[in-house]
């Protein structure tokens, strides 16, 4: 499978580590910001609000359309909430990854994108390497050269 390209609006990941919303009201107004979030989406791609609830459709098997995006898209349209399913299928169709970052840190999540997982695993890696390492230096230092200690066995 070929990887994705990168969509030219997309935005670089943020290495910081998201905290999840805590306290009294600490989500207060999230459905007016995924209401938002599904505009800017829609906004950012050059397909017709009709084609982008078509390929919403055939990806759910179910029926979506232009009147339910106009409804999603209003943070006014309070009696609209946006169903998780059509927000992984809007986000999926538009290739607009990156714009579910700043509602997914209120979870407390972060989200590797594409070559972003594969840097993360390199880092992994890494420290893998070094916690091998460090190992290593340790039962150097412990470990006595074999003739030694198989003189201390006879």
């Amino acid at each position: 499978m070929p990887k994705a390209k990168a969509h030219p609006g997309q935005l670089g990941f943020d290495w910081n580590v998201p905290v999840p919303a805590r306290g009294e009201g600490a989500l207060a107004g999230y459905e007016r910001r995924v209401n938002a979030l599904v505009g800017t989406i829609i906004a950012s791609d050059g397909r017709s609000r009709y084609a982008i609830a078509a390929a919403m459709s055939e990806l759910l098997d179910e029926d979506v359309s232009k009147s339910m995006l106009d409804a999603y898209s209003s943070p006014a349209r309070e009696d609209h909430r946006v169903p998780f399913t059509r927000l992984a299928a809007l986000v999926i169709v538009t290739g607009r990854q990156d714009l579910v970052r700043d509602v997914m840190g209120e979870w407390g999540v972060s989200l590797l994108i594409g070559a972003e997982t594969e840097i993360a695993r390199i880092g992994q890696l890494r420290q893998r390497v070094e916690q091998d390492k460090r190992e290593i230096r340790e039962l150097e230092a412990r470990a006595r050269p074999i003739h030694e200690h198989r003189k201390g066995q006879q």
